[in-house]
């Protein structure tokens, strides 16, 4: 089965193209016309937008971001691409409103890679598609082994992409030429890739479905604050009292603050193994913290008396304002705790998974992408009270299931349904 990735680079696929004498697939370092400037006053933009809108056919898009060095998720560099315009390079802290350029592309389809890692930060300048072609969920949907980029353009157009510079800080500025290159390659090969893409989607019967897949990326809503994000410490399972859970969120939301108001990736004020350790240890004095590795880092060294102030807050804390040390969900238990509360359930959610992984592996996808894992443990945990196709096909809609996925999976399902409840 597919090795899921969720990346916009990776490693090349074992079995790349290569040519006769065994070589690797030609390198892509340079853009057919050149690197293109930088759009970075509204005169340019304006410019970009009459000649992309004059243009016609699909527009390949791309963001580049600063994750792990800026806080959030905010775009630092828009390319396009489209037949008749050639490319364009937008800086969005100087041009932060696309509307124009939205409104240029009106009904056109818009080619990404891995769109839901850039829809949030594109719909943040405006820029909104009306039709989206996703090559990363195609590559998906034909059972890729890997669907970054680099990887499927070898793969599938026998080119290789440069991807030293894939995690730089891309708020820098000015951007060196360099990376203006490498940016400009990424939207360079999209829409060949697109087309071989649906050449193949087309041949292999899964076209319909892959539309399907884009129109409900399209029609995801944005996704709403975690009602307590920092539940999601890494390494919070190591804390094991309601007041270090405290200590936890007191000094998460010091680090969130700063981080905020300093423009900077939250784990660079300091890791989350500082934080999980100290709620741990709930040192006492400026000395006890300072001996905890994670805060020998510059930043973290500076905030000392805020995190001492923070972790004195919760040792006075009366209990009752002390986190919860697990906020139930709207969903089922977490699968481990089947087999003891519910082992018909256990049975079924094992049936279920067996027959996704089965219909998966004829249909040569990964199983998350024929049926979402959280659909299938809904299902299993509280099915509909007479099991048929229909019903379960009813239950499987309620759950933001597709129709091609629905049409795949409903009556095998309702079958292992049945099976498992003997």
């Amino acid at each position: 089965m597919a090795n899921v990735l969720n990346s916009k680079t990776d490693d090349p696929e074992p079995g790349a193209p290569r040519d006769h004498a065994g070589k690797e697939a030609p390198l892509l370092s340079a853009p057919r016309e050149g690197v293109p400037p930088v759009v970075s006053d509204e005169a340019h933009l304006a410019r970009v937008v009459e000649t992309f809108g004059s243009a016609a056919g699909p527009v390949a898009v791309d963001a580049e971001r600063a994750s792990g060095y800026r806080y959030g998720q905010r775009a630092y560099l828009v390319q396009l691409r489209r037949a008749g315009a050639g490319s364009a390079l937008i800086d969005p802290v100087a041009c932060p409103d696309l509307t124009d350029l939205d409104a240029a592309f009106a009904g056109a389809e818009m080619v990404l890679h891995a769109a839901h890692q850039d829809l949030p930060c594109l719909s943040e300048l405006h820029l909104r598609p009306d039709r989206l072609f996703d090559t990363e969920l195609a590559g998906r949907l034909l059972g890729y082994q890997r669907v970054g980029l680099g990887s499927m353009a070898e793969r599938v157009l026998g080119l290789r992409l440069a991807k030293e510079h894939s995690a730089v800080d891309w708020s820098t500025r000015p951007l060196p030429e360099d990376w203006l290159c490498y940016a400009a390659l990424d939207v360079e090969i999209l829409i060949d890739l697109r087309d071989a893409l649906e050449a193949e989607l087309d041949e292999a019967e899964k076209l319909e479905w892959a539309r399907e897949e884009f129109a409900a990326v399209l029609a995801t809503p944005p996704k709403e604050p975690r009602p307590d994000p920092w539940r999601r410490t890494s390494g919070i399972h190591k804390v094991r009292n309601q007041r270090a859970l405290g200590a936890v969120r007191e000094i998460w939301l010091e680090r969130d603050r700063i981080a905020r108001e300093r423009d900077m990736s939250p784990g660079r004020v300091l890791p989350d193994s500082g934080i999980v350790e100290a709620a741990t240890a709930m040192p006492r004095t400026a000395q006890e913290l300072a001996a905890i590795k994670p805060f020998s880092m510059r930043l973290a060294r500076r905030y000392v008396p805020v995190w001492i102030k923070a972790i004195d807050r919760v040792r006075d804390m009366p209990v009752p304002e002390l986190p919860q040390p697990s906020v139930p969900g709207d969903g089922p238990p977490p699968t481990n705790r089947w087999a003891d509360r519910d082992p018909e359930a256990a049975s079924r959610l094992e049936a279920a998974r067996e027959t996704v992984s089965a219909i998966a592996e004829r249909v040569a996808m990964p199983t998350e992408n024929l049926l979402q894992p959280d659909a299938v443990r809904r299902l299993a945990w509280a099915p509909p009270s007479t099991i048929t196709t229909d019903a379960v096909a009813e239950h499987l809609r309620d759950n933001n299931v597709r129709e091609w996925q629905v049409a795949l999976t409903a009556e095998a399902l309702g079958e292992a349904l049945h099976t498992a409840h003997g």
